[in-house]
């Protein structure tokens, strides 16, 4: 079995020294033969991993954020090439979704457990994405993470209060399943998986493999019940929010006054003022946990947070 690994080295905010040792060991005796490359700049790991495929690599492994998933699994879609992550980034969303450790070694003993699994991806005007797209407030927050020169969590809190502060809402005209709506948004978030990364679950009851893709509309409020919004995504109770509306579609399209900053899988970017976004069906292969527990808000949110607390102590202890 021939795989390319794919490392992030500036992903995140732990070291990946000796991670490249640690994946041919553990991968050794199940006859995976690992080639280690390291990304340098934007689109290095897109290349990489389309040079795997024209190769004829079994997998790639991808050891980094939720942007550097993204660029490896864009050369994927539609191959025979299977996409492992090694979660090593900030926020982590897709791994989080598919329910693989966020602790290094029980990441990699996914790839370990060889269990492929089929899921969709979406394109916004035919740019991929895994994870989440979203306009308005969300975006503007990865536009000020991205300025940053610190990652992690506490840098990302910064950015959305900092954001938060003088955040005027848009207006956003949505076509989908044959209706046309008009809304004054605080954001609207077209969803693949249910989270953005760090546990904040933008769409709770997501699925990645049912061909549809799940649009949360924050709609415009007042200091107060905007900031609840935040407690609910944390929680997995957005959906019971007054602000929220929701629905799924396999294709919408999102019209607004001016082109602006937009973000795909929490990369901020310029797009268009007309977005053509659609879901495509189980068009890539992804090692997953042959068992993941059923989403339960509160109950899972707070698991999840216990569990990045013991690895985040542990990191410290063994550094």
């Amino acid at each position: 079995m021939k795989s390319r690994l794919i490392i992030n080295p500036i992903s995140g905010t732990r070291s990946k020294a000796g991670l490249d040792d640690q994946v041919k060991e553990m991968l050794a005796p199940l006859g995976w033969s690992v080639e280690v490359v390291y990304t340098q700049c934007h689109g290095d790991a897109t290349r990489l991993a389309s040079d795997a495929v024209g190769l004829g690599y079994d997998a790639v492994f991808a050891a980094g954020g939720d942007g550097t998933i993204n660029e490896t699994a864009a050369a994927l879609c539609g191959s025979r090439t299977v996409l492992g992550i090694i979660p090593c980034g900030s926020g982590n969303g897709l791994a989080r979704h598919l329910g693989i450790p966020i602790d290094i070694k029980e990441g990699i003993k996914v790839i370990l457990e060889n269990h492929p699994m089929p899921i969709d991806f979406a394109t916004v005007n035919d740019r991929k994405f895994f994870c989440t797209f979203g306009v308005g407030f969300d975006a503007a927050v990865s536009a000020a993470f991205a300025r940053k020169k610190t990652r992690g969590k506490f840098t990302y809190l910064q950015s959305t209060f900092e954001t938060y502060a003088n955040y005027e809402p848009e207006y956003y005209t949505i076509s989908a399943n044959g209706k046309m709506l008009t809304k004054k948004a605080f954001l609207v978030a077209v969803c693949n998986a249910s989270q953005y990364g760090n546990n904040a679950y933008i769409a709770p009851h997501a699925a990645i493999d049912d061909g549809l893709l799940d649009v949360t509309i924050i709609h415009a409020g007042n200091l107060f019940n905007t900031a609840i919004v935040g407690v609910d995504m944390l929680t997995g109770m957005i959906e019971k929010n007054v602000l929220i509306q929701t629905f799924r579609t396999p294709h919408l399209v999102i019209e607004r006054e001016n082109s602006g900053v937009a973000h795909l899988d929490g990369e901020p970017m310029e797009i268009e003022k007309r977005l053509d976004i659609d879901c495509h069906h189980h068009s890539l292969n992804v090692y997953t946990p042959k068992h993941v527990q059923p989403f339960k808000p509160i109950l899972t949110p707070v698991a999840s947070m216990f569990n990045d607390l013991k690895i985040a102590i542990n990191n410290v202890f063994s550094n």
